[in-house]
């Protein structure tokens, strides 16, 4: 394994602070943490979620699998070694727009605890907000926007997540958004009305 490099002289103590920028934004930063299993409504209720907090006047982020997955980890497979460096990059961004004052979303199957203990070690536990999208897999598997599961069931697609390789809920979220039976507009109010009194001034 390369060893880090000793020339490296960080400036963070030198910079602007995070409550600098929280004073002038008017808002508390958090890093909101969505998982479930695909299909599950956790990109749906995040582009609502953006778009309710943006109109309330917050400034938000949302960093999404599929995007982050054609971009910065675009390297990156779905091996377990793959998956814990796909949420360790994950989470350093999210600290980079939490430390800028910015309410950032992040939607993530990020199928184990272990994995999302991960990103809440890089995030800070006093910052990370576990939302579990609370979906059965037989409703994502019904819905399979995606066509995913179908590929998973005819063997076309490896190690997928409730299928072929696990997925552990959250024990004790700090939400948990039960989407069947209820409208995305309903989910994406049941969190926002969460976050609101943690974001505001």
């Amino acid at each position: 394994m390369e060893k880090k490099s000793t020339n490296i002289h960080p400036i963070f103590d030198q910079l602007l602070q995070r409550s600098d920028k929280e004073t002038q934004l008017n808002q508390k930063s958090v890093v909101l943490w969505m998982t479930g299993l695909s299909g599950s409504g956790k990109s749906t209720i995040a582009k609502g979620l953006e778009k309710q907090l943006h109109q309330a006047g917050f400034m938000t982020q949302v960093l999404d699998g599929d995007n982050i997955r054609s971009g910065i980890n675009s390297n990156l497979g779905f091996s377990n070694e793959d998956r814990q460096e796909n949420i360790r990059r994950i989470a350093e961004v999210a600290k980079l727009f939490l430390d800028c004052g910015i309410i950032t979303i992040c939607s993530f199957v990020s199928p184990t605890r272990a994995i999302r203990q991960v990103a809440a070690d890089i995030v800070g536990s006093d910052d990370f907000l576990e939302i579990f999208i609370n979906t059965s897999l037989e409703e994502c598997e019904r819905r399979d926007v995606k066509g995913l599961y179908k590929k998973a069931r005819a063997g076309e697609i490896k190690q997928f997540t409730g299928i072929d390789a696990p997925y552990e809920a959250p024990i004790k979220p700090a939400l948990d958004v039960v989407t069947e039976g209820q409208t995305i507009e309903a989910s994406v109010q049941l969190v926002y009305d969460f976050l609101l009194p943690i974001i505001k001034k």
